[in-house]
């Protein structure tokens, strides 16, 4: 992150640019990988968990899948090649048949004492919740305690802290419970 100047002149945060981003067909790898059906969480559930708090942190995983690595000896099943040289992933990539499932194993893996008691997970996308101010502050601490624990990132410009309703999947959650966004 740098701080630019707009044209207010006001100082306003600004990503660099450092690299591109690119989509590998990896249809063929997809097609002789065994795949994994560990289950995404099933919506209505956790929407039903997430209705009646009093206050919400929502809170979004920076770059996804690019926060797992791979097994170094899987790397070389990434491979491709481009005008300036043939690579492989260390991270895994979008476009992997099994990255969801992967991906959303190691969140419950990460927080799993957590969920459904005081936050729900769907991939990248965190809540955080609690009856009162105080207790989801103490339960905020307690997922980006276990986020700095597991070097997961967050990307801040898309987080939301002790809100009273957010927009998760589609609904409007609240304390008043479940709305469906227009």
């Amino acid at each position: 992150m740098t701080v630019i100047t707009n044209e207010k002149n006001e100082l306003i945060p600004s990503r660099t640019v450092t690299g591109w981003r690119v989509c590998i067909d990896y249809r063929k790898l997809n097609d002789a990988t065994r795949k994994d059906h560990f289950p995404l969480p099933f919506i209505n559930q956790m929407l039903e968990r997430l209705a009646g708090q009093q206050f919400y942190c929502f809170l979004d995983g920076f770059s996804g899948y690019f926060q797992i690595p791979i097994a170094p000896e899987d790397e070389e099943k990434t491979t491709f090649t481009c005008p300036y040289g043939t690579y492989a992933y260390r991270r895994m990539p979008f476009g992997l048949c099994n990255a969801p499932a992967t991906f959303q194993r190691c969140m419950a893996a990460i927080f799993q004492d957590m969920i459904e008691s005081s936050m729900e997970v769907f991939m990248d996308d965190f809540s955080v919740y609690g009856d009162s101010f105080d207790q989801c502050l103490v339960n905020l601490e307690r997922m980006l305690k276990r986020c700095v624990e597991t070097k997961l990132m967050l990307n801040w410009e898309k987080c939301h802290f002790m809100v009273t309703e957010g927009i998760v999947l589609g609904h409007k959650i609240s304390r008043a419970g479940i709305e469906a966004v227009h």
